[in-house]
């Protein structure tokens, strides 16, 4: 039997365990943190639970592939809220946008709010309501090469309709509020393909976006449990400094303790930068590899910021998501704010105490911003303090006395990410790496190997070049096939 270490438990660590043990292989996790999950994961202050991953989880709907994918992995069966919308919005004079999953309750919304867009909005609803017919954003990701070929007229068909952003299409809408919020609804990420932002859609009209009571929480541990169940071995605390070699091999990893653990195989779901340059000590790199891992701190990187809000207020009434906007741009973190993107957890009980609430107020930064911050810790925390201040003072405008209401505040930057996870740059894994949705999708993106290194493959973040629950921890479970293809054995799911 041919032994597996895999370095950290997040998505891609966790289900590449999961499906070595399922393929006859002895595996080992060695997780540097004091819990399974990497990133996705949670924590507790004064009975307020904090969530720092999770957005939409698509996953509960029986007819998509992703239903199968969180099935194998044994998230699913797990309890579930129903979530009415993908995301709201908030004008200045206190308009609400909803984008419910309802398509009948969503046309009779927008037309009420701006009836001169009708004929868009008759548009967006048939979009929403082509792509129902099948499941080509599931089948792209986690189907067969044979699935998705049978899709490539269905595709040529509509091509059309793959070429508009959320900036384009939005830019369309008459109505001055729409054509503003529009853009944004995808985590404010204007050039995300419209497609991708349906396809969410689609599988909220299906009731897979809903969402896992818990959250992150519960999400880690169903796949920590599941990979229990079938004889795979965690190790909590346990930092691995460096991965052995030996004529180009890997064969096992030291630790921090000073304890060598031997293996056949060495798969790592830690930073790329780190197992690149540290653990490997930059034997491995070529040119392309140099470029990834080459440090890139002023950019503006989405969620580099996060304020959370313990409030004593039943927010069950509130949207799930929402997008409130400012009445002026506001300077906050180094950067120009014109909204707030707001996670409010009002919808899931488990989150907070009873009669109360939970809401994450997500902002841009540069990395840089803070690391020149954090060499002064008191220069440091004035400054998270000064933020989490801002924020709830504009809060306080739209949601009145809310500022009175906060029990708790917890403001989390990249350096906190850096700290508790071990990554370089927080979550922002490689700005050098080009991003392609469409070779994401197709798997055509990854990057789990290095040249000149056998027995060596990557899992996670680094492979996908993407946050994404789904594909991370699909990287776990292709590197796993092509595992048992390169050894001869049949691949069991």
């Amino acid at each position: 039997m041919k032994r597996i270490i895999i370095i950290g438990s997040g998505m891609g660590g966790l289900s590449a365990g999961i499906h070595a043990q399922r393929n006859g292989f002895e595996s080992i996790i060695f997780e540097a943190h004091s819990t399974p999950g990497g990133q996705c994961t949670s924590w507790t202050r004064k009975g307020y639970v904090f969530d720092g991953c999770l957005h939409h989880f698509g996953g509960f709907a029986p007819d998509m592939k992703f239903f199968d994918f969180w099935k194998e992995l044994g998230v699913i069966p797990c309890k579930k809220v129903e979530v009415k919308e993908c995301v709201s919005a908030v004008s200045r004079d206190g308009t609400y946008f909803h984008d419910y999953y309802d398509l009948d309750q969503l046309e009779a919304h927008m037309k009420g709010i701006s009836p001169e867009d009708t004929t868009l909005i008759d548009e967006y609803i048939r979009r929403i309501r082509v792509f129902q017919k099948g499941d080509l954003f599931g089948t792209m990701i986690l189907g067969t090469f044979r699935e998705k070929l049978k899709y490539v007229p269905y595709i040529i068909k509509r091509a059309g309709y793959f070429k508009d952003t959320l900036d384009t299409f939005g830019a369309r809408f008459k109505h001055p509020f729409l054509r503003e919020a529009f853009p944004l609804l995808n985590y404010s990420l204007s050039n995300i393909p419209l497609f991708f932002y349906i396809s969410k859609h689609v599988a909220g009209t299906r009731g897979g976006m809903d969402w896992p009571v818990g959250g992150s929480k519960t999400i880690a541990e169903c796949m920590a449990k599941r990979y229990l169940e079938l004889g795979g071995v965690i190790h909590t605390n346990k930092k691995v400094k460096k991965i052995l070699t030996e004529n180009n091999h890997a064969m096992g990893v030291g630790l921090e303790d000073g304890s060598i653990h031997q293996a056949d195989i060495v798969i790592s779901n830690a930073d790329g930068r780190k197992t690149i340059q540290t653990m490997l000590s930059g034997q491995y790199e070529n040119k392309k590899i140099r470029g990834y891992c080459q440090m890139k701190d002023d950019h503006n990187i989405p969620f580099a910021v996060q304020v959370y809000l313990g409030v004593k207020r039943d927010l069950s009434d509130y949207p799930s998501s929402l997008l409130l906007f400012l009445e002026e741009p506001t300077v906050i973190s180094g950067h120009s704010c014109k909204h707030l993107e707001l996670q409010i957890y009002g919808f899931d009980k488990s989150m907070a105490p009873e009669g109360k609430g939970v809401i994450k107020i997500e902002l841009f930064s540069k990395y840089s911003y803070f690391k020149s911050l954090s060499e002064d810790k008191n220069l440091y925390k004035n400054e998270k303090e000064k933020i989490a201040h801002e924020v709830i003072g504009l809060l306080d405008k739209q949601f009145p006395g809310i500022q009175e209401d906060v029990e708790v505040i917890d403001v989390v930057t990249l350096q906190t990410w850096e700290k508790y996870m071990g990554g370089t740059q927080g979550f922002d894994h490689f700005p050098n790496k080009k991003f392609s949705f469409l070779r994401t999708m197709l798997g055509l993106d990854r990057m789990d190997m290095l040249p000149g290194l056998k027995n060596f493959y990557f899992t996670g973040g680094w492979v996908t070049s993407a946050g994404a629950l789904v594909l991370n921890a699909l990287s776990g479970k292709t590197v796993i096939h092509k595992i048992c293809k390169k050894n001869g054995m049949k691949f069991k799911v």
